[in-house]
């Protein structure tokens, strides 16, 4: 599998319309209840593993894995062993 470039990600991120892109990094077995946010995301997972939960389904996404988020929408994350990092494009 091959992953593209941040800078890549990023331009076709802004292409579709999400003019926010950054890279942010999780600490083993960090665990972050039930939130949302101000803002859609969609993202990539480059390192590590992650556990999604949201519209009542856990997802356990690797690296090359994607998910998206709507604005608001409710969902918790737990990170794995090695913690795991991943790129998300942000629009408010």
């Amino acid at each position: 599998m091959s992953l593209p470039t941040f800078e890549t990600f990023a331009a076709e991120a802004r292409e579709r319309g999400y003019p926010e892109v950054l890279e942010r990094v999780w600490p083993a077995g960090q665990v972050v209840d039930d939130h949302g946010h101000p803002f859609a995301v969609q993202a990539l997972v480059v390192q590590g593993e992650m556990w999604l939960t949201a519209r009542g389904q856990t997802r356990h996404l690797q690296p090359g894995d994607r998910f998206e988020l709507d604005r608001d929408e409710p969902h918790a994350e737990r990170y794995g062993a090695a913690g795991a990092t991943y790129w998300a494009a942000r629009r408010a």
